[in-house]
């Protein structure tokens, strides 16, 4: 797992922050300096927190667990998209739905509905149905799709977020905190870093630096989910040996078991035998 250096850092624009006046004191202990009215963020800090959030972000992956990435910026959205297809987890870059974690049954319901609209395309009940009801069954799911869509193999809620800016998520990062599920995020010198776990201090506005960021985490996961890979095959060849030695135990049973009845006939038959020439 790689960290990206601070010359990286740099070139991508992360110790870009906001204007001095737009800042959030909370933000302070990630601050280097001010420059033009400018404040620069503390690369080596970036460097730590992004070293750390990619630790427990590799971590969770290597235990199979999903990891929701939010960015509905439209610089974030579709390195947001690619990137987090790459390891199979699901994303939010169009609308964040209100309730999404906090009220999730209610939103596993409208992506079973884009399942039930798929099997009657399928079954045939689609083509039964007038122009108009096709058509808005057909607009239905493309507004489904649209926003639920990336989720639609989320089977039960996350067990981490990743979200690209903070002060525009801030319903989800909200709900996250609401449910006790670890957040981690980029955070600008704007944002408000006290409902964040992991917080990368970065800028969240270029598109430069938000995909190395995210490139550094992806990567991270993707040794993580390799390592669960390598770990459940090396599990599948120890497990044929450990049940061949209690069945080779249990031959051995058998044949002990055996063994003292065959060796105690012989000598129940010549008791008899013994008897009769004694008399």
């Amino acid at each position: 797992m790689a960290t990206p250096t601070f010359e990286q850092l740099l070139e991508a624009g992360c110790h870009f922050g906001h204007l001095k006046r737009k800042w959030n004191p909370a933000m302070a202990p990630y601050i280097f300096m001010e420059r033009n009215g400018i404040h620069i963020i503390d690369l080596y800090k970036t460097a730590a927190k992004l070293d750390e959030a990619a630790a427990a972000l590799k971590n969770i992956a290597k235990q199979g667990k999903k990891v929701l990435f939010v960015a509905t910026k439209k610089q974030a959205k579709q390195v947001v998209a690619d990137k987090a297809a790459t390891v199979n987890m699901p994303f939010v870059i169009e609308r964040w739905p209100g309730g999404m974690l906090t009220n999730f049954p209610t939103i596993r319901k409208a992506v079973k509905k884009m399942t039930t609209i798929d099997r009657m395309t399928k079954d045939g009940t689609f083509d039964n149905l007038s122009k108009r009801e096709r058509l808005q069954i057909s607009r239905q799911r493309a507004k489904l799709e649209k926003t639920l869509g990336s989720i639609a193999d989320l089977n039960r809620l996350p067990s981490a977020l990743f979200v690209v800016d903070v002060l525009k998520e801030r319903i989800a990062v909200a709900e996250a905190n609401r449910l006790g599920i670890p957040v981690f995020a980029m955070v600008d010198t704007n944002s408000d870093p006290s409902g964040v776990d992991f917080v990368i201090p970065c800028n969240d506005d270029a598109s430069k630096s938000i995909e190395l960021v995210l490139d550094t985490v992806v990567a991270a996961m993707a040794e993580g989910l390799e390592e669960r890979k390598v770990e459940k095959v090396d599990t599948e060849k120890d497990a044929p040996a450990a049940d061949a030695a209690p069945r080779r135990e249990r031959r051995r049973v058998r044949r002990s078991d055996v063994e003292p009845e065959a060796a105690a006939a012989p000598a129940e038959e010549a008791a008899p035998a013994a008897e009769e020439a004694a008399e």
